[in-house]
Order: structure tokens, then sequence, then C-alpha cells
């Protein structure tokens, strides 16, 4: 079990680095955690505060906040009577005719009493020490259900349950009624989820900003292996974890035109207006009674109703603007393979950060620097106060309207606003794949967002100049570098986040360096300390004190609590390696979480499982870059051993499957189609038996991933190399005690130097742009120019040969057949040379590799797609090298003894 606690400390979240750089915006501030402001209006309680003695200096972060005044569940009592009192006057029930979902809303409200006092007090604080605020703008947060989060970081699961079990209710079914926040669709949501949990945590002002989806991504449904798209009403009993905020409603403008107006200032018009509605959703940390905010925003319409309409019996009509409006917060990623869906895809991204900027420049207006009425509001101060994160491309116009806000609104000149803006915004990148980084096409952008489109040309127009001074004669290099224009004339909005960022980070090292060397590489050469990495990590307080109690008070009895906030504790599990009655409750955990899972699956999907059998599993997103179509060819592997040979011995192994396909997808639709006739083919054969089974679980989310992980066997992490940014599934399932097949890639090369080459299992290519595109090209050039080299030798020895026998025979050449010699001599000459500089080039090629590159012991080749090429590619070039000496030593033999008589070769008679 060695491989399961080192891979442990690997998995220790990189949230505080993160954070501590993103909030470092101005160079020159030398205190990097810096805090920033809150609003009084979300102070709304007169009530003092005071924070430990470790953060009573102003300025400094809250490990811990008093909760003195603060109502408690103190004890099972106390939580029964809040319970009861909003069963009857929240609910508006009692225990007669009251259901299951009753229950859950009034425990929901119960826990959310204990977390708002904490909330405001948390606010409070914010705003009396003026802090400096974080803010993550992500278009997906995979938050997961709130309540079992929100015991486990209270501390009063014990309480809460114990006071169900006496009232005789269970609160392991009632978590079960909450529906997942359908707000993200895969690893970007989730880590942003992560964040806000890690930031609440370690005491920063951080806050979160997204957009409150009615129907999130769908909800997935497998009809005939087929994936059918359904909405997904998380929203259908409406949810106690938010509150609406009314009185912060913001309009968003689109379409019109820009003007210029009596004082030259640009002034855009005749706009389509759509406000904005938030809604908060606390975030707690883990008992540290600090609460900070999710803040989601919804479309609503201008003019929700139109009585002419409706008067005159057209209902259509009468709702159609509040249709129209509402579909920019409908579903999240609408298909956008139609010019219909790429227009609403670029409004839901423009709402959410124009909605969220307009909300912090009024929160940073209301803090208490400028609570003296006489105090005069100055954005200098904006960049020590906010720190702005974006979450991928998808919140990238947070660069062009904080520039609008800035000048139109704020009155800020061209060269302030843009120094602010790149002062306060930070720039994560998640992926290298082309459909990934976002190009909107001129036409509709400009058509959509005309005064962005004006700000970006003079945006991309300031750093083409500094492009052109550091290159001046390259013309190429300023095409490439162009936020507008390429050959399909679009507006490049990852370009728009690097310009307009002060740091760029990838979410693992060696995607990091891919960024510098691929697709920012010309931005990586113009300002290489803008790049750095930022490994992506979990929070351990979900994936492994939620979702595995079991391990996790294991782990707890041996080294105590404090590896819940530090999981660099984990690291003194090592002290028990050779503890045979720990590895014992090791193992034991681990098939009691596979028997729970084994439940999950007969009751809920119909299936029955054996425990006893290997769980090698592979849940995410369906894409063909992660390979899942690669993992269904092995199942089919081992299907046909099994076929052609029925005794084989082999481990009894349970591949589960599990993601969806994006809607536009046919290629993925049509892995899930294969895995689900593969899963049946090899469920209908009583030959298999249970040897071999797979499954596919449909409708993959957060709730059902807290159960799969704790139970995993073998993790499947087997993404082309070059293309998983970082991936954090990998790191859950290890976390859970797994092991891991995949490739050299993303987090896998981080936990693979964590925990040895022993203890992971990685396979295929280590560094695929090394790799040559046809790996067995410089074996094509030893081979062929090595056949070139042989025809030279063997040459220049016809040559010698042939004119020492003349020679001794006393025989001259005519002119003519010399002639012809010499003609055929050229000829062969210059199709050995051509030959022999292939030899060249290949000996160039594998020696760069070796020297001083190549990992000594033949072992993973750096350059070469396979180990055995690599090994003939030498073992050649040893053959022809000690050929060539020996002919070049027999040659100098031959010369040097042509004075002796009896070493010369006689002419045969």
């Amino acid at each position: 079990m060695e491989q399961a606690k080192s891979a442990l400390k690997t998995v220790q979240t990189t949230v505080t680095n993160s954070i501590k750089d993103f909030i470092g915006a101005d160079k020159g501030n030398k205190n990097n955690e810096q805090n920033s402001s809150a609003t009084k209006d979300e102070s709304t309680s007169s009530e003092t505060y005071e924070t430990t003695d470790a953060s009573k200096s102003s300025g400094s972060r809250p490990r811990q906040l008093s909760i003195r005044d603060i109502p408690m569940l103190e004890n099972v009592q106390e939580f029964k009577k809040i319970f009861n009192r909003h069963l009857h006057f929240t609910v508006a029930k009692d225990r007669d005719i009251a259901t299951s979902q009753d229950y859950y809303t009034a425990v929901a409200y119960t826990v959310r009493d204990h977390l708002i006092g904490r909330w405001i007090r948390t606010n409070q604080h914010h705003f009396e020490n003026d802090e400096k605020r974080v803010y993550y703008f992500s278009l997906e947060f995979h938050m997961g259900r709130a309540l079992s989060n929100c015991l486990i970081n209270l501390g009063i699961e014990d309480a809460v349950n114990e006071a169900l079990s006496q009232m005789g209710l269970n609160l392991e079914e009632l978590e079960e009624l909450e529906p997942d926040a359908a707000l993200g669709n895969g690893g970007l949501g989730r880590l942003a989820a992560c964040f806000l949990d890690s930031m609440a945590t370690l005491g920063f002002a951080g806050y979160g900003y997204g957009l409150r989806y009615d129907y999130g991504i769908f909800a997935q449904k497998i009809q005939d292996g087929y994936q059918i798209e359904y909405p997904d009403s998380w929203l259908k009993f409406g949810t106690p974890w938010e509150i609406g905020r009314p009185e912060h409603l913001i309009p968003i403008n689109f379409y019109g035109k820009v003007i210029d107006d009596e004082n030259g200032k640009k002034k855009w018009i005749d706009t389509e207006i759509i406000h904005a509605m938030p809604y908060d959703a606390p975030t707690p940390g883990y008992n540290n009674n600090i609460v900070n905010t999710l803040r989601l925003w919804s479309a609503k319409a201008r003019g929700e109703f139109n009585f002419q309409f409706f008067n005159a019996g057209d209902y259509i009509r009468a709702v159609a603007e509040e249709s129209l409006a509402e579909n920019i917060t409908r579903v999240l990623y609408p298909n956008d393979n139609f010019d219909e869906g790429k227009i609403l895809r670029l409004k839901q991204e423009y709402f959410l950060v124009s909605a969220s900027l307009q909300d912090i420049i009024r929160r940073f207006k209301n803090s208490k620097i400028f609570s003296n009425k006489n105090k005069k509001i100055d954005f200098t101060y904006f960049p020590e106060k906010t720190a702005i994160q974006l979450n991928d491309t998808h919140p990238a116009l947070t660069v062009a309207e904080l520039m609008r806000l800035l000048i139109d609104e704020e009155n800020l000149e061209w060269n302030q606003a843009f120094d602010i803006t790149k002062k306060v915004i930070a720039f994560t990148n998640h992926t290298l794949l082309p459909e990934a980084l976002e190009r909107w096409p001129i036409d509709m952008f400009k058509k959509l967002l005309p005064r962005h489109f004006q700000i970006i040309t003079d945006i991309n127009s300031h750093h083409l100049d500094l492009v052109r001074k550091k290159w001046p004669d390259d013309e190429e290099r300023v095409k490439r570098m162009s936020i507008i224009g390429g050959e399909k004339q679009v507006v490049n909005m990852g370009y728009l986040s690097v310009v307009g960022s002060h740091v760029v980070n990838g979410v693992a090292q060696l995607h990091s360096n891919l960024l510098k060397s691929t697709i920012f590489k010309d931005f990586y050469e113009l300002n290489p300390e803008k790049f750095q990495n930022k490994t992506n990590g979990i929070t351990p307080r979900r994936w492994l004190l939620t979702c595995n109690p079991d391990l996790s008070e294991l782990i707890s009895s041996k080294i105590g609590d404090d590896w819940i906030t530090d999981l660099r504790e984990l690291s003194k599990l090592r002290n028990y390696i050779d503890n045979e009655q720990f590895i014992h409750d090791l193992q034991q955990v681990k098939l009691e979480n596979k028997k729970r899972l084994v439940k999950v699956l007969e009751n809920d999907f119909k299936i029955k499982v054996n425990p006893n059998t290997m769980f090698d599993i592979q849940v995410k997103r369906i894409h063909e870059y992660k390979r899942q179509l690669l993992n269904c060819l092995h199942v089919i592997t081992l299907y046909n051993r099994i076929k052609d040979n029925p005794n084989i011995d082999i481990v009894p192994r349970t591949v589960i499957f599990s993601g969806k396909s994006a809607p536009g997808y046919p290629t993925a639709k049509l892995i899930i189609k294969l895995i689900c006739n593969v899963a049946r083919t090899v469920s209908d054969d009583p030959a298999v038996g249970e040897r071999l089974k797979v499954i596919f679980l449909e409708n993959y989310r957060v709730s059902l991933a807290e159960k799969i992980v704790p139970a995993v066997d073998l993790s499947e992490q087997i993404s082309l190399a070059g293309l998983e940014a970082s991936g954090t599934g990998n790191m859950k399932m290890m976390l859970n005690g797994a092991l891991t097949i995949g490739t050299y890639d993303g987090a896998n090369i981080e936990i693979d130097e964590e925990v040895g080459r022993d203890n992971i299992f990685i396979f295929g290519v280590k560094y695929l742009n090394d790799c040559p595109i046809q790996s067995n090209l410089p074996v094509y050039l030893l081979v062929v120019g090595s056949m070139g080299l042989v025809r030279v030798l063997n040459l220049l020895w016809k040559q010698f040969r042939r004119r020492r026998m003349r020679k001794l025979e006393g025989v001259e050449l005519d002119q003519e057949e010399e002639t012809d010699d010499n003609g055929s001599d050229f000829t062969d000459a210059v199709l050995n040379l051509f030959l022999l500089a292939w030899f060249i080039v290949g000996q160039f090629w594998t020696w760069s590799v070796f020297m001083p590159n190549f990992e000594f012991g033949l072992e993973n080749p750096n350059n070469y797609c396979h180990r055995n090429v690599y090994i003939f590619t030498l073992i050649h070039i040893g053959f022809v090298y000690v050929m060539f000496l020996a002919t070049i030593f027999f040659l100098i033999a031959l010369t040097c003894c042509a004075r002796f008589p009896h070493l010369i070769i006689k002419t045969p008679r």
C-alpha cells in the first residue's frame, strides 16, 4: 500500500499558492495578501465582531472568526427545536402530512440558520478590515450537494445525525433528496468549487461569480445505447441554499451603436437591455466560522409582461421578450454548431462579466476607505483592493468590459484604465484544444458588442506597437500575435486574455511549458515574466473527509486531524508502511467502500456486481482525447482472450465508465454507444461470468462521483499525452487509495515524480511534441544511409582492387574504358554521397537524444515512440561503425603492405 500513502501527499491542493499569486496584481505591492473591501449593504447586522489573536491586526486574513453572541446548535435538542420550527413555519406542515422532501427542506433551513450569522459576521470583518477581495469568474461552478458539505465544514454532522435519528429520520436518505446544482460540466467547474472551499478555509475574502442556469448542463439518459439529453430541473423544488438580491439588479446592454457626444467621448446608445438578478449562496470554510459568497446571475427581461399583446389575444408575443431574455441563463453551453447558438454563448459570457464587474465596482465605491463623504472615489486604489481571476477564456471579455466601465462610466484616461485593468486581472488557461480557445467572428461580435469591438481594436493596436518595437522587421509575427484578424477574421479571446492580464498560468507543469512553446509562444517571448505554473488541486474536505468517512477516521486515528487542512500531514502515514494491522484496516475500508458502491449500482441502476472483483474505473467527460475508446478496445481485447481460452487465468475485473458527451459532438456519442454495446455483449455471454463486466453509468455528476471515487481500485487516466491540461480526477482517486494507470500527461507527471514509477503505471509517449511524427523515421534515415555508406566503401574497395590487379599484370587502361568507368563512378558517387548524408542526419538525430537527454538504461527515451525502436537504432549504428572501421583498417593495411609480395593478392590463373 506504499503507492496509496505516497500518492496522498501529491494531491495536496495548490490553491494556497495560486490564490496568493493572483491576488498580488501590483508587482510593486510587497504584501500579496493585503485584504480588500466589502459593501456596507451586505453587512446588514449591527452586531460587533472580533477576530482571534492570529488575525486582530487590520488587513490580516482571519484563520478563524469569533462567533460570540451568535446562536449555536449546541446540542441535539436545540437542533430538533429549530427543525420543528422550520417544518411548521417555513414548510407549513406537520409530521402527519410532511413528505421526505419537506423533511429535507426543514433540515436545510435549519443548517442554513447556522450559516447566516457567520455569513454576516464574515462580511462585517471584510468591510471593517478593508480587505483585498479575490473574485473568481467562471462560467461553471460544479458545486454538488450543499447539505453534506455544510455539515462537515460546520462540524455539526454528528449532532444533526443523532437528532434526526431520534425523530425517526435518516440523514443519508434526506441528503439523497438534494439535487446537484447543475452549474457545471466537468473539471473546470469542479475546480472552481474547490477553489471556493479552499479560499474560505484559508480565510481569504473570496467571491465566486457565475450564472444561475435554470437547467444547467443536461440530465443524461441512455436509451438503446444512445445518449439522450433532458432538462435537469435542479430548481424544481426551489433551493434553500440561495438568497435573491433584487436590490442589486443590474442592467446589461447588447447591440445598439456607438456615437461621439458633444465632448468627443464615446457613447453606447440604442441598446437592448436585459437585467441581471443576483442570487447569493453561502460557501463555508472548514471549522473557522468564515462563510464566503458565491454570487450567481439570472437573466430577467426589462419588461416581463406586455399587457397590450395579452389583451389582444397575442399570448405568445406577450411573453416573448421575457422568454428571449431568460434564454441567456437557461442552459450551460448551448449548442453552438449554428449562428444562433454562437450568439447565445457570447451573450452568456458578456452577461456574466458585465454584471460581475458592475457589482465589483459598486462594492469598491462603498468600501470603508471611501466611507468619509468628503473622500473622492479614487480608482488608483482599485488594484490594491481587487483581484480578478479568469477561469479559462469564457470570461475573457472582462478585459474589454472593465476598460469600458473605467473609460466611459468612470471617466478615466485610456492608458490609466489599461494599466489598472492589467494589474487587476489574472488568467488561467485550461486547455490546448483549438475548439476550446474561443474565436468569435468579427461581424457577429461588432453587431452584438460594438463598443467592446472598438476597445479591443485599441488594445490590439497598443499591443502590436509593442510587438513591432521589439521585432521591427517581423510582420509575420505581428500578424500571428494580433488579437483581431486571421484567415477567418475573428476576435481571439485567448490572446485578449493574455494581453489584458498581469499573469498567465497553466494548470500543470507540462501544460504550462506547452503553453509557452505552442499556442502562446510569441506572447511568452514578448513577456516571459508573465507566464507561470499553478498545478490544479482538490479540496480534501469533500473528496476525502465527506465522501470517504471510514478512511478519514482511520487516518485520523493514526495521525490526528490536522491533515484535513494540511495534506502534508499525510506523510506521517509512512510510519505505518509495515504495520500489518493498519494495512489490513486499509484493505477493509476499501472493501466496504466497494460494497457501498455495489449497493448503489443495484438500487439505482439495477446492476449486480461482485465487490471482490477489481474495480477498473474511468469517469469523466466523454471526448476523443480522453480516450474512452482506447479503454473500450482494451475491454474487447480482454473479452476475446477469455473467449479464445476459457481457462485463462485472469483477474476478475469490473470496468465502469461514466460521463457526458457534448450534445453537438457526434463522435463522443458514438463512443458511448460502442461502450454500451460492448457492455451488453459481455454481460450476455455466460462464458465470461464474473471475470469481466462492463458498465456505463448514466448522468455522471458530483454526487455520483462521491460514491464512485472511494471504491476505485484502478484509476484510468489515459488521455492523449499533451492534451490533458491537468486533471483532478486522478488526484481524487489517488487520495482515496486507488492506483493509477495513465499517460505521461497533466498532473500524472507530478504524481509520478512524487510516488515513484513503482507506484503508478505510466505508458505511451513521455513527451508528445519531442516524438517524431513518423516514429520510425530515424531508423529509415540510418538504414538507408548505412546502405549508402556500404556502397561507398564497396566502391573504394573495388577501385583499389582493380587498379592493383591491373598494375600487377602490367595492363594499362585505355582512355575509353577509363572514361566509361569515371562516368559510372561519378553517378555512383553522387548517389552514395546522398545516402551518406541521410546516414549523418540519422546519427545526429539519435545521438542528440542520447546526449544528454536520454535516460540511461534505455528506460522511456524522450524522443522516441517506442523503446524497441531506439534500441534497434543504437544497435544498428554500432554495427555500421564496426563495419566502417574494419573496412578502413583493411584498406590501410593493404596500402601499407604493398611492398611485401607475399601479402599481395595473387591473380588467379
